[in-house]
């Protein structure tokens, strides 16, 4: 499966913090809510193996791995903890980063929940004629009222926070395509299914 695979030169970076400026500043808006921080992981925190994925809201190669492979490595993996897997937002365009501060939104107890729930939706609202509208309708049905959407989607800190981490993954682990994994410091390949997963995590596990 061919992956999307989109090169960040530095002018694109800072072009990415302008327009996460335009969109997402707006003066005298309303205080801005708690959102969870940080990483955001799941599994044993002493697990002998730690996945880091750099995912994209938007990307179809993200959703289909949350949709597929994830299950069976949560279930296998992570649950019986072997695996402790923390996610970390690189968003290809500004839709993602927006759909990103969502999921951020949410709070740190639902985080996975929302994200399993754009996922799951996002050949919806990703391709809708009107894709805020449609993420809008996605955090209405999450519990978001108009009110709290709209003042997450002005957060500045959390906009940065988020733009910072893809900065940071680009500069550490030279991300330049998504999904992509880190397995113990170790840069892997994207495209795995859970066969692949099952093999590499052997090599750690033994």
């Amino acid at each position: 499966m061919t992956q999307f695979r989109v090169l960040f030169p530095v002018f694109a970076q800072v072009l990415m913090l302008v327009l996460a400026l335009f969109v997402f500043s707006a003066p005298g808006r309303a205080a801005e809510p708690a959102y969870a921080s940080g990483d955001m992981a799941i599994g044993a925190k002493d697990a002998p193996v730690t996945i880091v994925e750099y995912a994209s809201m938007t990307c179809p190669h993200c959703a289909n791995f949350h949709m597929g492979p994830f299950k069976e490595l949560k279930a296998k993996y992570i649950d019986t903890g072997k695996v402790r897997l923390i996610f970390r937002e690189f968003p290809l365009d500004s839709l993602a980063l927006q759909a990103a501060m969502l999921a951020r939104c949410a709070g740190e107890k639902r985080f996975f929940g929302m994200l399993n729930v754009l996922f799951k939706s996002q050949s919806k609202w990703a391709r809708a004629a009107k894709p805020q509208q449609a993420l809008a309708k996605v955090a209405r049905l999450g519990g978001f009222t108009e009110a709290r959407f709209t003042i997450c989607m002005k957060n500045q800190g959390l906009a940065d926070m988020i733009l910072n981490s893809r900065l940071k993954g680009n500069k550490e682990f030279d991300v330049n395509s998504t999904p992509s994994f880190i397995v113990n410091g170790v840069k892997t390949d994207g495209n795995m299914t859970i066969s692949k997963w099952d093999a590499l995590l052997a090599t750690y596990l033994k």
